[in-house]
C-alpha cells in the first residue's frame, strides 16, 4: 500500500522547528498521529509522548518505527473527537502539557470541530500548549482536486478562532506548509499556537 502523501517519513519542519525551539515539554499527546513521526521526534527528546489514531496500519507503522529506533513510545487506537473520554482512560491517566495535531483538525465539520477542542480542553491543564498544522483557504483548490483530497477543507483563521474560544488563548496563527511526497512545494498551510486558559 503506498503512503499518503503528507506521510513523509520524517517529522514536518513546522512541528520539528517548535522542538528545536523547546516548545514541546512535558508529556505530549499527538491526535491523528498516523505512523508516528511526531510522537517519535518528542520521545526522542526525552519526553513521554502518546499518538492516538483511527488508522490501525498506521499504528502499526508506528510501533514498528519506534522498536527500530529503539525509543518507548504509546500508541493507541482511538478517536480525536472522543478525547472528553479519552481523558479518563486509566491509559491516558493524567493530563497532557503538549498537544501536537498536524493534518487532523482540517477534516473536522464545524460539528466535530467543537466536539474535538471541547475534548481537548479536558485532556490539558490550563497553561497547557496546542499545536497545529493544517490546511489553508490560501491553499489552491486546483492542486488538492488534482492530489484527491477533495475530503480535505481548507481553514480560514476566522474558523480557527471561532473553534476555539472557549478555554483557550490563540497565540499565533501563521502562514506556513505541510511538506508532501507528491509535491516540492507541499501544501500552504496554518501553523497555530494556542494555550489552555
Amino acid at each position: 500500500m503506498t503512503p499518503p502523501p503528507w506521510d513523509i517519513g520524517r517529522p514536518q519542519p513546522a512541528f520539528l522547528a517548535l522542538a528545536n525551539a523547546g516548545a514541546i515539554r512535558g508529556r505530549v499527546l499527538d491526535v491523528g498521529c498516523g505512523t508516528g513521526e511526531h510522537v517519535l521526534m518528542s520521545t526522542g527528546l526525552g519526553l513521554d509522548a502518546t499518538g492516538i489514531d483511527l488508522a490501525f496500519r498506521a499504528l502499526e507503522t508506528a510501533e514498528g518505527k519506534a522498536r527500530e529506533r529503539g525509543l518507548t513510545a504509546r500508541f493507541l487506537l482511538r478517536d480525536a473527537r472522543q478525547l472528553a473520554e479519552l481523558a479518563e482512560l486509566a491509559e491516558l491517566g493524567e493530563s497532557f502539557d503538549t498537544v501536537l495535531d498536524c493534518g487532523l483538525f482540517h477534516l473536522f465539520n464545524d460539528d466535530d470541530r467543537a466536539a474535538y477542542a471541547d475534548g481537548l480542553r479536558s485532556a490539558v491543564l490550563p497553561g497547557a500548549r496546542y499545536f497545529m498544522l493544517c490546511f489553508s483557504d490560501q491553499q489552491s483548490s486546483d492542486q488538492q482536486s488534482s492530489d484527491g483530497w477533495e475530503r480535505v477543507h481548507r481553514v480560514t483563521q476566522d474558523e480557527i478562532e471561532a473553534t476555539f474560544t472557549d478555554g483557550w488563548r490563540i497565540d499565533s496563527i501563521e502562514s506556513s506548509t505541510i511538506d508532501i511526497t507528491t509535491d516540492p512545494d507541499g501544501i500552504r498551510a496554518w501553523i497555530v499556537a494556542l494555550a489552555r486558559v
